[in-house]
């Protein structure tokens, strides 16, 4: 198993930890001026997640019917990939890396990893830093910026023993903390996706952000995406139990999407008991023994406006609910099933083959069920980031998370004892470290027009 320590340095990451000096403001914020952002990211290039979220606070996106410029300008980058690559590189190629001029070498670094970070330093005027602190600074010795935005997805990072990809999330904000603690002043911070692969991690982050005041948002973009139908579980209503069915490799997206309808339930949120992740042929005996409500999944899968099967075949449509129907079309199923502590009990179930989009449905005490899809528009032009991007600069001009990261570090623990219970050769595992409360926002957070 990868250790700390090498860990670490396999990332390029330094874990230093330094003193609490009292809070001090950051030399020469501006007042009124666009908010200075730091981007730190694990790769930059076309289709990343980095590029999809950053190029937003670079040239704009759509929003509420117009075309929306940020009040936030770009003044510093940090991309792992691109420093980690330049320990190996040749002495040209390092000069090109850190920025020169002239022509670049033979199979330079765009032409060998579609690197897109000198193209948009040089468009968009800001600087290409080598390490995290120094992006905080702006290459001085200061804190000179007003906002982070950090985006860590899958490059060439090693996997655990459970499958799990090591992302170092939590060293980025790690070094992060590092800087506010020694200049006495925390920015607001975002974190794209799951706060990290280990559970204690994200509660150190989470703990660690409370400590400082810093502003923190964190998750991903389904569960603020537009929904079709409009409509959301009413708040303070009794939730009995919800279907989600998915495809794809968007697990955490989708328990986060179904924990941002679940959250607005009576009591608030109390947390999770348990979680089981089933594979193959054990998801059919499941469904076959009332794991989960056929009725609720039926539901679901009425939203979905990709359907497979015979519907691509031949047009005719086809009831994916219908027996026998999801074992001819989907090879390797998966679900996740939650049991939450107030005895709701829900089940995420990832059909690859049945559907290619997002839908869920709940039965609700005195409402019945309530279903919709969450819109996930296709690449190059996933429209649903625009919806997050605008939450993201909401925190940084207010200074107020407009919704709880707990849901994403609730989210991220139901992720990893799915992979603890597939290691376990799928067992029930019990999770009373799941034991997060909060409660949802008074207004629901999804994009309305």
């Amino acid at each position: 198993m990868l250790s700390r320590r090498r860990f670490v340095g396999y990332s390029a990451l330094s874990s230093a930890m330094m003193a609490y000096p009292r809070l001090l403001r950051a030399e020469g914020a501006a007042a009124d001026g666009p908010l200075r952002l730091a981007i730190l990211g694990s790769v930059y290039k076309q289709g990343s997640r980095l590029q999809t979220i950053a190029d937003r606070f670079l040239v704009g996106y759509p929003w509420e019917g117009d075309w929306h410029m940020p009040e936030v300008k770009v003044v510093s980058l940090y991309v792992d990939q691109r420093v980690r690559r330049m320990s190996a590189a040749s002495p040209d190629y390092l000069r090109f890396l850190s920025g020169a001029t002239g022509a670049p070498p033979r199979r330079g670094a765009e032409e060998a990893t579609g690197d897109l970070s000198k193209a948009r330093a040089e468009q968009f005027g800001f600087k290409l830093c080598n390490n995290i602190p120094q992006a905080l600074r702006n290459g001085g010795d200061r804190l000179a910026v007003d906002a982070v935005l950090t985006i860590v997805e899958q490059d060439d990072y090693p996997v655990n023993h459970k499958g799990q990809a090591l992302l170092p999330s939590y060293d980025f904000f790690t070094q992060c903390a590092q800087v506010f603690e020694s200049e006495g002043h925390a920015v607001p911070y975002f974190n794209h996706g799951s706060l990290s692969f280990s559970f204690a991690e994200a509660q150190e982050m989470v703990k660690t952000a409370s400590k400082l005041k810093m502003p923190m948002l964190a998750g991903a973009s389904m569960p603020v995406t537009w929904r079709l139908p409009d409509v959301d579980v009413p708040m303070g209503a009794v939730v009995e139990e919800a279907v989600m069915v998915g495809a794809g490799s968007l697990e955490f997206d989708a328990l986060e999407a179904m924990q941002s309808m679940l959250e607005r339930r009576k009591g608030g949120e109390t947390g999770v008991k348990a979680v089981q992740l089933l594979e193959g042929d054990d998801v059919w005996e499941a469904a076959k023994a009332g794991r989960w409500s056929h009725t609720l999944l039926s539901s679901a899968l009425s939203r979905s406006d990709t359907p497979l099967g015979l519907t691509v075949l031949d047009g005719r449509t086809q009831d994916l609910a219908a027996p026998g129907v999801l074992p001819q079309l989907v090879k390797d199923p998966v679900a996740y099933c939650m049991e939450y502590t107030d005895g709701t009990k829900a089940t995420l179930l990832m059909l690859n083959g049945a559907i290619r989009d997002f839908n869920i449905s709940l039965r609700v005490t005195g409402h019945g069920m309530v279903s919709t899809q969450f819109l996930m528009s296709v690449p190059p032009n996933e429209t649903h980031s625009a919806c997050l991007a605008g939450k993201i600069e909401q925190m940084y001009r207010t200074k107020s998370a407009p919704y709880s990261v707990e849901r994403t570090l609730l989210a991220t623990g139901i992720l990893e004892a799915g992979a603890t219970s597939r290691y376990r050769k799928n067992e029930r595992v019990l999770t009373p470290q799941l034991a997060v409360k909060y409660a949802a926002p008074a207004e629901s957070q999804y994009a309305r027009s």
